[in-house]
């Protein structure tokens, strides 16, 4: 079998499953774990997006998709060297990965093309078990979601009869977008309530009088694809805005800067991990305090510096 993963989430479950010698190709975006970085890439970005703001890499993606050009560009060369029986891609967001309709008008061959839609934590581990059948390992898919089911069911009795904390995450600051999809299931499960999306809903733009309206009690950074460091830079950016100060979440010293890229933004197994991360910021009496390098307090927000 020889796969070619088009998403990280998708590469992330290659590896789960003990499929990582099968893998043949990934995106320029797969990153985890260590070895996925070593396969050939198939796709590449047109941009940089370290060094543009987020302003101006929603322009961009703003305007290449309203003059219905493909974000991602796919090496259709490649593709074709590296022969795949099993292509994994996606169709739910053409913003977050190279979308199926490229996948499929870049193959010279006739492999197998398993699209990965899920809108829900769920949906995540069904995916999971659809790429094990397709790659002839069906038992291993069972074993490993039990397995994360297992985990998450244990979020969930550890936060059994909490009063649940109003939550509100953002998956992009200029402009502002909510998160949607997995990411208030996730929040749910871990004992809050988003206050602005709904369990798998798409992620929306958002006007900055309806975070202060929800009156949050903890508040996410999560902006797609950046980890907390970059996701602390982007804070000046709502600082400015009226109101800011008097968020419930900013007086309570709760405004956490997420590691989005690892944890909420890629439909993979590491959302579970996410699930256990947000359960420990908003109950960390019960679960612990989250570890620094997935998620960062926002504590200079509380100093009014």
């Amino acid at each position: 079998m020889r796969i070619v993963s088009m998403l990280p989430g998708a590469t992330e479950m290659v590896y789960l499953l003990g499929l990582g010698e099968q893998l043949y190709g990934v995106s320029h975006e797969c990153d985890y774990p260590l070895a996925a970085r070593t396969k050939r890439k198939v796709t590449r970005s047109p941009f940089d997006s370290h060094s543009l703001s987020s302003a101006e890499i929603d322009q961009i993606v703003t305007q290449t998709l309203a003059e219905g050009r493909e974000l991602y560009h796919v090496d259709a060369e490649v593709l074709g060297e590296l022969r795949p029986d099993l292509v994994l891609t996606q169709g739910l967001c053409d913003v977050c990965a190279v979308s199926v309709r490229a996948v499929k008008s870049s193959l010279s061959t006739c492999p197998t093309v398993l699209s990965l839609d899920a809108g829900s934590v769920e949906e995540v581990l069904s995916d999971i078990q659809r790429v094990a059948a397709a790659a002839g390992v069906s038992e291993s898919g069972v074993e490993v979601t039990r397995e994360l089911r297992v985990r998450l069911a244990s979020v969930r009795r550890g936060t059994a009869g909490l009063p649940p904390r109003k939550v509100v995450c953002l998956e992009w600051l200029d402009p502002l977008y909510n998160a949607g999809h997995w990411v208030p299931e996730m929040v749910e499960i871990a004992g809050g309530v988003e206050m602005l999306s709904r369990k798998g809903a798409h992620s929306r733009r958002l006007e900055w009088n309806q975070v202060v309206e929800a009156a949050p009690n903890v508040l996410l950074l999560m902006p797609c694809g950046f980890g907390p460091h970059r996701s602390l830079e982007e804070l000046r950016l709502l600082r400015r805005l009226p109101g800011w100060e008097d968020l419930p979440a900013v007086r309570e010293g709760e405004v956490w800067a997420v590691d989005s890229n690892s944890y909420f933004s890629r439909p993979g197994p590491r959302l579970i991990d996410g699930v256990e991360l947000t359960a420990r910021i908003l109950h960390p009496d019960r679960f612990g305090a989250p570890e620094p390098s997935a998620a960062m307090r926002a504590t200079e927000t509380t100093a009014g510096r």
